[in-house]
């Protein structure tokens, strides 16, 4: 049996003075250098170094494939500075061994092994050990990074594929098999490349017991799931993407933690990562544990988490679930089920400072990256700085444009007429946040159905308003998120244990849809009217807003005040508008640029030949205008001609 009891020394030698001084203040923002399993040299000996964060323990020791899992074989030892760390280092052992920590409680004599809340790698589910992993990797994705902070710009486009990796695509040859991480990037990045976005976002990667859950129940914090195939091997999915030019965004949860027994809860015998107390402590809706913002090594814990996967992982983004629930004590309780903070308030003013010193090291260590923000409230400042009193996002997603927006295309458009206000009402507030539009996975499952199968009408005019709803989400301020099977009009609501039926690309309607979105994508990232102000008031201005009784409206982008403008107008109803006269800014030809009814995207191909001239007709306070065709159920954009007396 290779090793023995845990080096002498190696244990003080490992930490520094500031390493501990950090730690137990809640601000050391790299605690995977220290903690964890790491493949190390001492003296003569090679093996591995092993520390932990249990305070409350008698006795820690290392359990494994190595020493027969015994619990006498590798005791750790503590230090004797009350930061409650155990490490040691055993010789011999090597990447790949298998791994866990046997504690026991000081008070209770609770006894329990414990997966590494460290772990770099984990075993397949549903086995639970961690497994020591050195994490190297040669990245080739240099090009990318030099200008990652271009393409993560607030004025840069961001349209974003939303995915979840187990059901994108499987192996029906292989049992409906997921594919993994290295077959994902001989096909993905191509792919999303081809339909024009600029970014994936992963639905959790992270380790978790249950697939189920869809990655939202993490155990581990450090440790990519296995399902997918070991580190390296997401490490060369992420650096696929890259080449290919598109950024990467993790969903990453630090909102709430699974109750399974190798987790964090009662990790040392005690509420070590979570509180005690129910009613802070744990989430009636999600039936997990609520971690302790309050206790200084928590929030070390956490932060240190999100820079690992933005520093060894070269994640470009980090998508933050569950904002809302962390922000109140009594969010999804009833009266009675939660405990108010010391002011009598239901803010949780200890998850608002972790919130804040996660985005503050972000920001100062990786600044050419994004936090982007979960947050379905009215919770002010989320996307503004934290020295201005902000949570210090760099987005939040527009829930509320999400709700409206959806509602009001599930209507009958004979009835939309009466519902013009939730159309426009985003555009009151769509300038108080650094916003990003979601059609996310929520809004597909749980009996809420699919994108196309949402909206009214035969399935003419359902493809036709999937077309408005797409073709208005990309000329709406904000950045765009759309989940995968969306981009193709999936029928059936996304299933985690399914493929996504890629078989209706065979079918005209479903390639329409498709090819639309591609377009969108192409117009949005090359016109800078669309992407560029998307957060300042100064890119947008309605042109009417007026026309409930047809369900029209009509508003200009703008890149720069000063820039010519993009013209955006959308009928909401399957009844063609001839002769619909719009008074616009200036003289010349008007070149129509998109039109979601073309015959190419399974429109009835009605439309303005191009372009329209002005004449010299007064409307809406102009004295030029466009007499417009505006076909059914349809968006139309057009690029407005040079601004007179600019010499272009």
């Amino acid at each position: 049996m290779p090793g023995g009891r845990a080096a002498s020394g190696s244990t003080d030698a490992w930490f520094s003075p500031e390493d501990i001084y950090l730690f137990r203040e809640g601000r050391h923002v790299r605690l995977y250098e220290k903690l964890g399993a790491h493949p190390v040299r001492v003296a003569a000996d090679t093996g591995v170094h092993f520390a932990v964060w249990a305070p409350n323990a008698q006795s820690v020791s290392v359990i494994g494939d190595f020493n027969g899992w015994r619990k006498d074989a590798h005791p750790l030892k503590v230090r004797d500075d009350g930061s409650g760390l155990w490490a040691g280092f055993i010789a011999g052992i090597s990447p790949g061994a298998l791994y866990k920590y046997h504690i026991v409680a000081r008070d209770s004599g609770y006894e329990v092994e414990k997966a590494d809340p460290f772990a770099f790698r984990g075993e397949l589910p549903p086995r639970t050990a961690s497994v020591v992993c050195d994490g190297s990797y040669a990245w080739q994705d240099a090009a990318w990074m030099a200008r990652r902070g271009e393409r993560m710009a607030l004025t840069a486009p961001v349209s974003i594929y939303e995915m979840h990796a187990g059901s994108w695509r499987r192996v029906p040859e292989q049992g409906g098999r997921w594919l993994s991480y290295r077959e994902l990037a001989s096909i993905l990045p191509s792919y999303v490349a081809d339909m024009g976005f600029t970014h994936v976002e992963f639905m959790p990667l992270t380790e978790h017991p249950f697939y189920g859950s869809w990655g939202y129940q993490t155990t581990g914090y450090f440790a990519p799931t296995a399902r997918f195939g070991a580190p390296e091997d997401l490490m060369y999915l992420i650096d696929a993407l890259h080449c290919q030019g598109i950024g990467v965004i993790l969903d990453w949860v630090p909102s709430h933690f699974p109750t399974d027994l190798h987790g964090l809860g009662f990790f040392d015998g005690t509420h070590l990562f979570e509180h005690a107390d129910p009613r802070r402590g744990y989430h009636p809706e999600w039936h997990s544990s609520l971690f302790n913002y309050g206790r200084h090594e928590v929030r070390s814990i956490l932060v240190s988490s999100a820079l690992y996967w933005l520093d060894r992982f070269h994640i470009d983004g980090l998508r933050v679930d569950g904002v809302a629930s962390m922000l109140y004590r009594d969010y999804a309780r009833a009266p009675g089920e939660w405990i108010p903070n010391a002011h009598g308030g239901r803010e949780n003013e200890e998850a608002i400072q972790f919130l804040q010193e996660l985005n503050e090291a972000v920001y100062r260590h990786y600044p050419d990256t994004q936090t982007i923000a979960e947050e379905s409230t009215a919770w002010p400042q989320v996307s503004r700085p934290v020295y201005a009193g902000g949570l210090g996002f760099g987005y939040k997603w527009n829930m509320g444009w999400m709700h409206d927006t959806l509602d009001y295309m599930e209507k009958d458009p004979v009835y939309r007429k009466h519902h013009q206000g939730q159309l426009t009402f985003s555009l009151w507030y769509a300038f108080q946040e650094n916003f990003v539009l979601p059609l996310s996975h929520d809004e597909v499952v749980y009996g809420k159905r699919s994108l196309i199968a949402k909206m009214p009408g035969d399935d003419w005019q359902r493809f036709a308003n999937l077309r408005v709803l797409f073709a208005y989400m990309f000329c709406h301020p904000g950045k765009k998120l759309l989940f995968m099977g969306a981009e193709f009009a999936q029928w059936r609501e996304w299933a985690h244990e399914d493929s996504l039926d890629w078989h209706l690309l065979d079918y005209e309607p479903h390639r329409g849809i498709q090819r639309l979105v591609r377009d969108l994508n192409t117009l949005y990232r090359g016109e800078p009217a669309l992407h560029r102000a998307d957060t300042e008031p100064a890119g947008f201005r309605w042109l009417d807003t007026g026309d409930w009784e047809q369900s029209v409206i009509s508003f200009y982008r703008f890149a720069e005040p000063a820039a010519e403008p993009l013209l955006v107008v959308a009928n909401f109803t399957p009844l063609p508008r001839h002769n619909y006269r719009l008074g616009v800014m200036w003289p010349g030809l008007w070149q129509e640029i998109l039109n979601t009814d073309a015959t190419i995207y399974g429109g009835s191909g009605q439309g303005n030949l191009g372009g329209l001239a002005t004449a010299p007709v007064a409307a809406h306070g102009a004295l030029q205008s466009l007499n417009l065709v505006l076909p059914p159920l349809a968006v139309l954009v057009f690029k407005a001609p040079p601004r007179p007396g600019s010499g272009n």
